[in-house]
């Protein structure tokens, strides 16, 4: 359950504004404490994330991603890259492709964290569409697109050679290999989730479930907070 790899600069492959902080904003917080330059990566603009019938799409898109820049700057990231594709429309293609890998040849992360596109259950419920989608995107740009510069050559003219992302972290699986310790920053993460105020209609309820998702026991038989992730190596 120790921290793994720290990189220089990470970035995180999420569907929707909040993702970040559920899926991993323990592992994002403990990094950025480390000195990690972080960037997110959001797909969908977030537009069908409420039930009501007063708030419109447009409306909600914006309330989203000023809730995703206070979250964000709760962790200690960066910059935040909003692709505008439609709330629960994402489909993987290679438009969507070529996007993702102009944007990891840019930044030329050291880590990059994307959810698990083969989950489709979790936690009881069905995995939201978008968040598979996205793993399947995010995995199909980190390999062996963004590292062959017979990809996607229309890059090359603007500058941004091939680049391998040596370290994949896949939250959201069910079949994990390593287990981070994020105790130290728990609370960081509440906090950050709690700036998704147009999500989160029982706050208290919200960090109730949260904190019995997240409990384990360690290999010292101590109760720890942790997050779970498939780690890839490449290169």
């Amino acid at each position: 359950m120790k921290l793994p790899f720290i990189p220089r600069r990470a970035m995180v492959i999420m569907a929707h504004p909040d993702d970040p902080e559920f899926f991993c904003g323990g592992l994002v917080a403990l990094w950025a404490e480390a000195g990690a330059n972080i960037e997110y990566l959001l797909l969908t603009n977030g537009n069908k994330g409420s039930d009501d019938p007063a708030m419109t799409p447009a409306r909600l898109k914006n309330i989203r991603r000023q809730e995703q820049r206070a979250a964000a700057d709760v962790l200690g990231v960066g910059e935040i890259t909003f692709f505008d594709e439609p709330d629960g429309e994402l489909t993987p293609s290679l438009r969507l492709r070529e996007q993702v890998v102009r944007q990891l040849r840019r930044f030329r992360p050291e880590a990059v964290i994307a959810p698990d596109p083969t989950t489709f259950f979790w936690r009881n419920r069905i995995n939201h569409t978008d968040h598979r989608a996205a793993g399947k995107i995010a995995a199909d740009a980190l390999f062996p697109a963004v590292g062959n510069r017979m990809y996607h050559p229309e890059l090359l003219a603007e500058g941004l050679e091939p680049h391998t992302v040596p370290h994949i972290f896949i939250a959201g699986t069910t079949r994990p290999d390593i287990f981070v310790d994020i105790s130290t920053v728990f609370d960081k993460k509440i906090a950050a989730i709690l700036q998704h105020t147009s999500q989160i209609p029982d706050p208290d309820g919200l960090q109730a479930r949260l904190k019995q998702w997240h409990i384990a026991t360690d290999e010292y038989e101590r109760t720890v907070l942790r997050e779970a992730y498939r780690h890839l190596q490449i290169g």
